[in-house]
């Protein structure tokens, strides 16, 4: 009987700490965005969200993080897909769209409207949320430039959302993290980038195992 007990006083005790556990592997935090959340040109598991999976686990915050970027998206894609991103249950949705719509020259008004749909649809949903704004290559213009930009600053103080306005700001001056094709991030660009987002996304996670 004692050994038993001894059993079950043990089982019990495993459950009790399996239970916070699986709690704590149910956080799914999405990141829903564009070629630059996709990892365009990159290996495998070189992208800012498995950089920022990596730093999250560092930091004590157990996310399951998965990648929801799809290159050459757009914000109308973007309402597109949300959906399939609602249907993924995150507690938290880190938003990188719009530097598509920039370089096409879409109305500004258009990218206004998709990102508000898509943040408002986020927000009924309980979802916590991170806005990532970006900016355009100097040829397009510094009206035009600062008109993109507001885009995102209109939009993060509208909803009172988590935001940072430039994700490139920590990038400009660091050689190797860029492509080529001066717009992508290099597998170094990527993991800057992810301790670029980090410190705006405390606020919105849990700690803990």
């Amino acid at each position: 009987m004692d050994v038993r007990r001894a059993l079950l006083i043990s089982l019990a005790l495993f459950l009790l700490l399996v239970e916070p556990l699986a709690a704590a592997s149910s956080r799914v935090l999405v990141c829903f965005g564009d070629s630059i959340t996709a990892g365009y040109g990159l290996d495998e598991g070189q992208s800012y969200p498995d950089f920022l999976a990596h730093d999250l686990d560092a930091a004590g915050y157990h996310y399951k993080v998965l990648n929801r970027g799809i290159s050459g998206a757009t914000t109308k894609d973007a309402v597109a897909d949300l959906p399939a991103i609602l249907a993924l249950h995150p507690d938290v949705v880190i938003v990188e769209f719009g530097g598509n719509d920039g370089l096409r020259g879409l109305p500004l008004d258009q990218t206004r409207r998709n990102l508000d749909q898509v943040l408002t649809m986020l927000e009924a949903a309980h979802i916590r949320i991170l806005l990532a704004g970006i900016t355009l290559p100097p040829n397009y213009g510094p009206d035009y430039i600062q008109s993109f930009q507001q885009v995102f600053r209109t939009l993060a103080a509208s909803h009172h959302v988590a935001f940072v306005p430039m994700i490139y700001k920590d990038l400009i001056r660091a050689p190797g993290t860029i492509q080529p094709d001066g717009i992508h991030p290099t597998a170094k660009g990527s993991a800057i980038l992810a301790k670029t987002l980090l410190p705006a996304l405390r606020s919105l996670l849990v700690r803990g195992q």
